[in-house]
């Protein structure tokens, strides 16, 4: 219980109150909400400062490797220039990768469309339940976390165990298969050059079971009435072996280097790829 102004406010209630709204944040935007609940709101100090960048190309940082011919006599180029983005900076952005411009688009699209209907249709699926395989909600730590972030989360479980088709909404079923159909066949590959990369077989990553779990996290960031209140995601770092990332044009992501935090600047039609707490384990 903590003091808000001129009276009482219990966190624990209003965060139990939403989270069984089914609406997510999403839904307070949609219903007119001019300010964010309090505990949305973080601690000033864990908060960007927006100043324009003294070195404009520190964007530029972040590399970008055109992993055509990977197959071919480039592949020790390539294995090299993945190798060295990895040990700098954990994180290197992929073109040519064999994922087609228009399974990326429909991704966009559906995962914006399925999120974008109204509260009354979304919240059927609304759980925390991930053992289901499907789940719609905001913020998986919800109840743990010192401050929420200002998204909500639709998370689809692919391996070991395929959810059933009929729990994955049909507004972004077709999309999110064949996405991750195409990622598959692209983590299979990043695995055998980081192999490579690392001195040993192509199949030792395989062979560690490092391609048998697969999730999809996609997250949706709606318009914030108060957004130097709040974040869409906190700093961290990914729990698993790799990362395949698809930001849209509008960007906002960032990697820490260092002492300071660079922006990966939007590439049409490039993933990013970041190497995972187990993978550097």
């Amino acid at each position: 219980m903590t003091t808000t102004g001129d009276h009482e406010y219990d966190r624990a209630t209003a965060i139990k109150r939403f989270d069984e709204s089914k609406i997510g944040v999403k839904g307070l935007v949609d219903s007119g909400a001019t300010t964010i609940p309090p505990f949305f709101i973080h601690p000033p100090e864990t908060l960007p400062i927006s100043t324009p960048s003294t070195t404009p190309s520190v964007s530029d940082l972040i590399p970008v490797v055109d992993i055509t011919g990977f197959d071919s006599d480039r592949r020790s180029r390539i294995v090299k220039q993945i190798r060295d983005a990895s040990t700098e900076f954990g994180f290197f952005q992929v073109i040519n990768h064999g994922v087609p411009s228009d399974v990326i688009n429909s991704t966009i699209d559906a995962i914006k469309a399925f999120n974008e209907q109204p509260m009354e249709v979304k919240s059927q699926y609304y759980t925390r339940d991930l053992g289901r395989g499907v789940s719609f909600a905001t913020n998986f730590d919800l109840y743990q976390s010192k401050a929420a972030s200002w998204r909500d989360t639709i998370h689809v479980s692919f391996s070991p165990t395929s959810p059933e088709i009929e729990l994955i909404p049909e507004i972004f079923r077709r999309e999110v298969l064949e996405w991750d159909q195409h990622t598959k066949r692209l983590g299979e590959v990043l695995m055998e050059i980081l192999s490579e990369g690392l001195g040993v077989k192509k199949e030792r990553l395989k062979e560690l079971s490092c391609l048998e779990g697969r999730v999809m996290a996609a997250h949706y960031f709606p318009y914030c009435p108060q957004s130097d209140l709040t974040l869409g995601v906190t700093s961290h770092t990914d729990p698993g072996v790799l990362t395949v990332l698809l930001q849209n044009h509008i960007g906002g992501l960032q990697v820490n280097h260092g002492d300071e935090w660079l922006d990966v600047t939007p590439v049409d039609d490039a993933l990013v790829i970041n190497i995972g707490d187990i993978f550097q384990v």
